[in-house]
């Protein structure tokens, strides 16, 4: 039996998994701090109305395992700076609430191409965030690297106009179905292991 945080839960990944966690019986408690209210649930603890980081401050109920499935872009973040912020500073508040709280085990919704030495902005926040998250030290660290996610009720421009080519490309930078990649991270919660995981993209098309 765990408890559960997961931040991002009103997002596309997010949405996906907090649906997966209230089925599973396994899952005792979800803590799921969002901007707006989400569907109330008789598991679900859902602190709401401020900024992420006073909510996650305020958390103060042990919890077992951490879900980060945070993540925007820059055009929707609006700066360089609010993107950042979302997919770094956030991410690692996330994490971090999650250690104090108790947490043995930190799953995080990372990207392909994940490179902190990258010249893109995206890539290069992502390769920072995930090595920050390994300084951290945690007992078991899964890092999870989609390519093109599916599953938006309203895709934006640029993915209906990718959308054709991503689901033709091979390995790792085919499209990936949203729900994939939350089934992959409830089954990594719940499966033995230790230290740093990586899945890659192509590791996520079979996941149910």
């Amino acid at each position: 039996m765990a408890r559960v945080l997961i931040t991002g839960a009103s997002g596309l990944v997010g949405g996906e998994l907090l649906q997966l966690l209230q089925a599973d019986p396994q899952v005792t408690a979800i803590v799921a701090p969002t901007r707006a209210a989400l569907v109330p649930h008789g598991k679900l603890q859902n602190p709401h109305g401020g900024d992420l980081s006073e909510l996650l401050a305020g958390l103060d109920q042990p919890v077992d395992v951490v879900f980060c499935c945070l993540g925007t872009t820059r055009r929707q973040a609006g700066s360089a700076e609010a993107f950042r912020h979302v997919d770094y500073q956030l991410v690692m508040a996330s994490a971090l609430a999650g250690q104090r709280l108790g947490a043995q085990h930190c799953l995080v919704v990372s990207a392909i191409g994940a490179n902190p030495r990258s010249p893109f902005l995206y890539n290069r926040t992502k390769g920072e965030m995930e090595q920050a998250l390994r300084a951290q030290n945690w007992p078991r660290l899964t890092l999870v690297r989609p390519s093109m996610l599916l599953g938006r009720a309203k895709p934006r421009l640029l993915e209906r106009l990718s959308e054709p080519l991503f689901a033709l490309l091979p390995g790792k930078w085919r499209s990936v179905a949203a729900k994939d990649v939350a089934q992959t991270l409830l089954t990594q919660a719940f499966s033995a292991g230790s230290g740093v995981k990586i899945v890659e993209s192509d590791q996520l098309h079979c996941a149910r």
